[in-house]
Order: structure tokens, then sequence, then C-alpha cells
């Protein structure tokens, strides 16, 4: 639903890159070349990029 602060499996930090990543994407930036950008070149770290999918907007909906 929200970005993970950090990668589930490295651990390092990568909360603070995804809205300007989605800005960016959105425009039609390649995802390659702001993940590359940022400095992010694990394969694990992109996958949490490249995977994620906003959900808080469908969720915020219902009512416990």
């Amino acid at each position: 639903m929200i970005i993970p602060v950090r990668c589930m499996t490295c651990g390092k930090p990568l909360g603070q890159f995804w809205e300007e990543f989605k800005a960016r994407t959105e425009k039609g930036e390649d995802a390659k070349k702001v993940l590359d950008g940022f400095g992010i070149d694990r394969y694990c770290c992109r996958s949490l990029f490249l995977t994620h999918v906003d959900m808080i907007q469908r969720v915020g909906k219902f009512q416990k």
C-alpha cells in the first residue's frame, strides 16, 4: 500500500525516493534512468520500485 521506508532484503533506505520516482515516471521518463540517477543499483531495491502498486486511495474508502 505505502512504499516501505527500507528495502526488505538489504535494508537500504529508499522511502525518500518514491515521490520523485513516481512524478518522473508519470511524465514519461524511463524508469531505468531514474533509478540509475538515484544510485539504486541492487536488483532487490529496483524491484521494490518497479513492482509497487499504490492502493492507499482504494483502501482508504473502507471504514472499520
